[in-house]
């Protein structure tokens, strides 16, 4: 399939040049992702990268040396910009995010098709979601640091301005040494209903969450409310102390005992202690 990329900056004769490098290439757009006025086109293989990688395109957003944005469609808000996250960061395509099911699952990502690359690869985590991305091909769109990140020294500002890169991907545990899991409680929480963003799940991703009330012994399933936001409607009172038990991709389990304490109160974060075994 060929693709036409017409702009007002690049109507000269490099406009050809990039329509005949790219007519059997696939063309990523994602509208929210960069500046066009940065735009570089650059083909995406389709053909297998090394063993255990897989070609993708790659944007940034946000400020050069930013997170992307303020927490994203996965619902971590500003603790994207802070430690264990850093702001190495990543919005993902419908692939990647996988409507919400892909927040907090960790990338290692590499470039090495443009002079600026360093050709090493860089961990990010998916925060956001690139809703203007192809589905047709897997996408991630970085934070603008997580993007400088795979530059050599000095040049990361030369990387941004490439515009779409090729890179290779691949999914890797997330490792945050020393941080436990952590439930914030939305702030529209009730004694009816429960809903928790769970943050640093140190793994492979959480597939599944589940709500046992003080002294109930049972274990209810939440839903998924959206990105990383997990829900219960109890229809009746909820007996606080909760313990939740998290699910990751891979059918490990974890156990938050009594995360959230009697006397618990909306928009409130919750440490649990304890989180994943990464080794």
């Amino acid at each position: 399939m060929a693709f036409a990329l017409i702009h007002h900056h690049f109507i000269s004769s490099v406009s050809l040049l990039i329509f005949l490098a790219y007519s059997f290439g696939i063309l990523l757009n994602c509208s929210h992702c960069f500046n066009p006025k940065l735009l570089n086109v650059s083909k995406i293989e389709q053909s297998n990268g090394p063993a255990g990688w897989s070609p993708a395109g790659a944007t940034w957003y946000g400020d050069p040396t930013g997170a992307g944005s303020d927490g994203g469609a996965c619902g971590y808000t500003e603790t994207v910009e802070h430690p264990p996250f850093s702001a190495m960061v990543s919005a993902g395509g419908p692939s990647i995010y996988q409507s919400g099911e892909g927040c907090g699952i960790c990338y290692e990502v590499k470039c090495s098709g443009n002079e600026a690359c360093s050709g090493n690869p860089v961990t990010v985590t998916i925060t956001d979601e690139c809703p203007g991305c192809t589905s047709e091909a897997t996408h991630f769109d970085l934070s603008g640091t997580a993007f400088g990140a795979m530059a050599k020294p000095g040049l990361a500002d030369q990387l941004r301005n490439a515009g779409v890169l090729q890179v290779l991907y691949k999914r890797v545990s997330c490792k945050y040494p020393g941080v436990t899991v952590e439930v914030r409680v939305d702030p529209g929480s009730n004694s009816y209903y429960l809903a928790t963003a769970i943050e640093y799940a140190d793994g492979d991703g959480i597939k599944t969450v589940e709500l046992q009330q003080e002294g109930s012994g049972e274990w209810c399933p939440m839903q998924q409310s959206w990105g990383a936001l997990w829900k219960l409607n109890a229809g009746n009172v909820l007996q606080p102390p909760f313990s939740l038990r998290l699910t990751s991709d891979s059918g490990k389990t974890l156990v938050l005992q009594n995360v959230i304490p009697a006397g618990w109160q909306p928009g409130q974060t919750y440490r649990s202690h304890v989180n994943f075994d990464s080794t």
